[in-house]
């Protein structure tokens, strides 16, 4: 009988315990709500290092396009190179591409020193590799897409009527040519990390890729023989897709396929990935 009435208390404390436990305890967070409140973390680590720790940080970002439009305008209307242009005024046409092939450099660029800048971090077992890459991508995105509009606005108040003339496929295009940088950069930040010598030689070739992508001067004005090798680099294809969005009767370079650049986009992402979950733990020893 006091055996029987012992374990009948002690199963109804265990039940209030349970239920006080299941009521009044701290619930358990998803992975989820783990991986929204790391990324969350480190934007803004990133965010203020970017922008507020370098007073001329928002100068430059500013600055260089500028520069470098101002540069390209100058040698492009002294050899007349704007009469190559079919059905796009030029100063538009050459800051689209200009905008464009930055954002993929800078998605590819700002993958190579991801890992490194947060090194610290890994000592959280929340915290991956991918998680810094993908951060940084985003932020340079928002940024660059700012910056965009901000020409554009400069633009449209100087009397250049920049709005395109179909807008979901400048958005379209413009959100593809983020994804191809953010998948390039998976691919470079654990090559550049791995080999530090990837590093070096990606960044050497940001300028050719400028000169063979189509952003200061037209391709279709080449020969044939050299268009067919030149159509093989993807950022071509996007460059002219999205330009094709802001100017309707712009005739694009013959031989672009979006189809032949989402290839190229998906199969750095899927790249990038594979990788990331490879390498997770050398990365992370680096």
């Amino acid at each position: 009988m006091n055996h029987d009435a012992a374990n009948s208390s002690g199963n109804s404390s265990d039940r209030e315990t349970d239920a006080t436990n299941g009521q009044g305890g701290p619930k358990a967070r998803t992975a989820w709500a783990v991986t929204r409140s790391v990324w969350f973390a480190m934007f803004m680590r990133e965010a203020i290092g970017r922008t507020m720790t370098d007073r001329m940080g928002w100068f430059w970002m500013i600055a260089e396009p500028m520069a470098f439009l101002l540069i390209m305008i100058g040698i492009r209307s002294f050899i007349r190179g704007d009469s190559l242009i079919v059905n796009a005024p030029f100063i538009p046409w050459m800051l689209v591409g200009m905008m464009g092939f930055f954002l993929i450099r800078e998605g590819m660029q700002q993958g190579l020193g991801a890992i490194n800048a947060n090194k610290a971090l890994f000592a959280y077992r929340q915290v991956h590799p991918v998680d810094g890459v993908l951060v940084r991508n985003v932020l340079d995105g928002l940024i660059r897409t700012l910056i965009f509009l901000l020409f554009m606005l400069g633009g449209l108040m100087l009397g250049t009527d920049f709005r395109p003339d179909n807008a979901y496929q400048a958005i379209g295009g413009w959100l593809s040519l983020w994804l191809f940088g953010l998948g390039l950069g998976l691919v470079t930040s654990v090559l550049g990390t791995l080999v530090p010598e990837v590093s070096k030689v990606i960044r050497m070739l940001s300028m050719p890729l400028l000169i063979l992508s189509g952003v200061i001067m037209p391709l279709n004005s080449l020969p044939h023989y050299l268009l067919e090798y030149l159509m093989l680099n993807p950022i071509v294809h996007g460059l002219e897709y999205v330009r094709h969005g802001f100017f309707d009767g712009y005739q694009v370079v013959h031989g672009t396929s979006l189809s032949y650049f989402w290839v190229w986009t998906l199969s750095s992402l899927a790249l990038g990935l594979l990788m990331h979950v490879r390498f997770k733990e050398l990365l992370k020893s680096q």
